[in-house]
Formats: structure tokens, C-alpha cells, sequence
């Protein structure tokens, strides 16, 4: 299953692609806002249809009813915190997942529109459920909607994704059964790891 995107979340946008710009050389491009749930990004292409997402709160959005997702108000500092899949059926991968004991979430249908008002249509499996902590990715599938992969500033590319976890094996476990190759050691915390190729040469965004 294809890594269709990596979330770095930030407790302020500007931070998130500060820290994205310096560490790689190449400055990710505002993406849009999220309506109602107080957030907007900022993105970067990673070749071969995957991109980078920086997130975090849009200053312009009332205060979302809810916690903003991706952990972005408990964040001091910002962070990879999960990633998102690609699977040729998403409503089969769900079912598929939840027969094998590995419950998703029911996808939804999401939107946003982009700087130049072109609007973005999706659907996804809840993001917020952050399953062991973002290790197990949440699904997506972009329908007949253009990937923001295509149109994202290039000159990096995604090279390899690990983790750690306190409970590896049932990190795996659940992996395999959405089809996911990911390296994932015993560690006390948890973490996600992406090392990119960059115009400031290989960098690893934790």
C-alpha cells in the first residue's frame, strides 16, 4: 500500500515550515484551510504521487467545538506524528482491516479549498484516532480529485519511513494487515522517523 502522505503537525503553521524549510532546503506552499476543525497547511512534494503536510491552527477559523486534530493543541514543539496510505479500495481495506480485529473508523468524506479556490474532495478513515499513536496510518483515496502530491514544490524525495514503539509486535500485527511495510523497533517512546533526499542532502524529519 502506498504512503500517500506524512503529517508534521505544529502548535503554530509558521513554525512547522520553518523547521521543514531550514532542515531541507525547499520552503512547503500554503494548501488551504480545514473548515471547522481550526486548522490549515502547507505542503511539499516528496516524488512518486507522496507529499509532506505541514499542519497546524488557522488563526482565521473560530475556535474548533473539539480538539483540533493531529495533536495540534498539545504540541509544544512541532512533529511527525503520523502518516497516510493509499489503497486501491479504501471501503475493502476498512473491512478487510476490521475483520482481522483492526478497527479504522468509518471513512468520511472531507474538503478544502485550495489558494486558488480550486476545491479538494476526499475521503478518509478518521485521522484523530491516531492508532498506536500515529504508527498505523490512517487511510485515504482522492477519488476523481487530483492529489495535492502533483501540484506541491518539488526537490525532495521520500527515502525511508521506521518507528519505535513500546509494543512492536502488536504494532506490526496490525500493519500486516492493512498490507503495510514499516520497520518498527522497541523503543520506551514512540516515534516516526522519514528520511528524505533533499537540496540540503539526505535530512530525517522526526
Amino acid at each position: 500500500m502506498a504512503v500517500d502522505h506524512l503529517v508534521l503537525a505544529a502548535p503554530e503553521l509558521g513554525a512547522g515550515v520553518e523547521l521543514v524549510a531550514r532542515a531541507t532546503g525547499v520552503r512547503p506552499v500554503a494548501g488551504g484551510a480545514h473548515p471547522g476543525l481550526g486548522t490549515r497547511n502547507a505542503l511539499m512534494g516528496l516524488g512518486e504521487g507522496t507529499y509532506l503536510e505541514v499542519i497546524g491552527p488557522d488563526p482565521e477559523q473560530p475556535e474548533p467545538d473539539g480538539a483540533r486534530p493531529f495533536l495540534v493543541d498539545a504540541l509544544d514543539a512541532p512533529r511527525l506524528v503520523t502518516y497516510a496510505c493509499r489503497p486501491d479500495d479504501l471501503d475493502a481495506s476498512v473491512a478487510a482491516a476490521r475483520a482481522a480485529g483492526v478497527n479504522l473508523g468509518e471513512p468520511r468524506w472531507m474538503s478544502r479549498a485550495r489558494p486558488d479556490g480550486v476545491e479538494l474532495r476526499w475521503r478518509l478513515t478518521p485521522p484523530d484516532m491516531l492508532m498506536f499513536d500515529g504508527l498505523v496510518p490512517f487511510l485515504i483515496d482522492w477519488g476523481g480529485t487530483a492529489s495535492p502530491a502533483a501540484s506541491a514544490p518539488g526537490g525532495c524525495r521520500l527515502t525511508g519511513l521506521r518507528a519505535w514503539h513500546p509494543r512492536p509486535e502488536a504494532v506490526r500485527a496490525a500493519l500486516a494487515t492493512l498490507g503495510v511495510a514499516l520497520e518498527v523497533q522497541q523503543a520506551d517512546t514512540p516515534a516516526l522517523a522519514a528520511t528524505l533526499d533533499t537540496p540540503n542532502g539526505p535530512v530525517e524529519l522526526r
